[in-house]
């Protein structure tokens, strides 16, 4: 087995998968498995769109790459096409999530210090996920990945999640320039803000002149139901940042601007090599047309429907406390720990996540058509009967 020569960063599954189509997966001997996870919110359009595949090769037949050194055309209409679609005003693009966050974390930065702030502060989230490089690993709220890699870096502030209140105690302090949040927590298990949560931010970002900052790496490219979950609450932030379902699988990832944010960037103030190749940006612009045109419309009464089902089938179990969803992100809440649903559920050609310990997190391709959801909730629903039948015996 070569797995010997990677180093061991994953606790990865006994399958590998050689072949994809839609929702489902191929394994070396050809058994089929559900992909409800979507490669972690990433395939949203699901496993070899043939628009999306068709788009690479024949860009890869043209130019993959040049450098930010030139204008790249695909680059500037995939900017044009994003800022049209979310009210932003200029993009720059990167390799992926982490690296969009970095971005704007360095946006903050030198927006605090153009201010005269010499040690600029930034307020995070508990329960929130923001990347694993060292900026962004310091942002996130989890001690378990943050375990061994101190010193963290500094200029972060934690105030607790879905509470403006606490948000606004922070006016206090005058080295805070900027609020980054998810509007709604992936990795922390699903946790779905309060209906106005957003606007309440930006009413306090205005009045403090801090800088706005939506991480849309999860909710981003359709997942919510809107393009990006902040236009469900009609809200423009200062900073964006996406990367996941745009690529549907190439990585790319985009840190957008407007507002006070635009024209903090400048020549030499940041970079990436491969960030927005033609390659990347050619597929991007692809994946985001494809799901403006019909896919993102239906998400909410898909996401909808899969609570129900889940509510109806789960109803009589009571280690179940509560399936809850924005769009189609969608948790299952369990009363205990539950990891191991993950490999029950892989042995029933199911592929789901558990996050935060106690919650089944489901991120299915946005174009998982009825017949499918409906084997989604047979399927995991036995697997939790199963799981749920095993600790009454223990």
């Amino acid at each position: 087995m070569s797995q010997q020569y990677l180093i061991p960063t994953y606790a990865r599954q006994p399958v590998a998968f050689v072949r994809g189509e839609g929702v489902w997966l191929f394994d070396e001997n050809g058994d089929k498995y559900m992909d409800a996870i979507s490669g972690i919110g990433v395939c949203n359009l699901g496993h070899c769109h043939p628009a999306v595949s068709r788009t690479l090769a024949e860009q890869a037949g043209q130019l993959m790459h040049t450098s930010n050194l030139y204008r790249i055309p695909a680059q500037e209409s995939l900017a044009q096409r994003l800022c049209e679609l979310s009210g932003m005003q200029s993009v720059f693009f990167s390799n992926s999530g982490a690296e969009a966050n970095e971005a704007a974390i360095k946006i903050a930065r030198l927006y605090g210090n153009r201010k005269g702030i010499t040690k600029p502060v930034v307020a995070v989230m508990e329960g929130s996920f923001h990347g694993r490089t060292m900026a962004t690993l310091s942002a996130t709220a989890n001690a378990k990945v943050q375990e061994g890699f101190g010193p963290l870096v500094e200029g972060f502030v934690r105030v607790p999640f879905n509470d403006p209140d606490a948000v606004a105690s922070l006016a206090g302090n005058p080295d805070v320039v900027a609020v980054l949040v998810e509007p709604v927590q992936g990795e922390g298990g699903i946790n779905i803000p309060n209906a106005g949560y957003l606007t309440a931010l930006r009413q306090l970002c205005d009045q403090n002149d801090w800088l706005l900052m939506l991480d849309e790496i999860q909710t981003g490219n359709g997942r919510t139901g809107h393009y990006f979950a902040c236009m469900g609450e009609n809200v423009v932030p200062d900073v964006l940042t996406t990367a996941k379902g745009l690529g549907n699988g190439f990585p790319i990832g985009a840190c957008l601007v407007a507002g006070k944010a635009e024209g903090v960037f400048g020549p030499g103030n940041h970079g990436s090599t491969y960030g927005g190749n033609p390659l990347g940006c050619a597929a991007a612009l692809t994946v985001v047309n494809t799901l403006t045109d019909d896919v993102v419309d239906s998400v909410n009464d898909k996401g909808a429907w899969l609570k129900r089902a889940f509510e109806t089938a789960l109803a009589d179990l009571p280690l179940v406390s509560e399936v809850r969803n924005k769009g189609l992100m969608l948790a299952i809440q369990l009363d205990r720990p539950c990891a191991e649903l993950v490999n029950l559920a892989r042995e029933a050609s199911l592929l789901i996540n558990v996050t935060a310990g106690s919650v089944v997190r489901l991120l299915p391709p946005l174009v998982i058509s009825q017949h499918e959801m409906q084997m989604l909730v047979d399927g995991l629903s036995g697997v939790i009967r199963h799981f749920a039948a095993a600790q009454e015996v223990a």
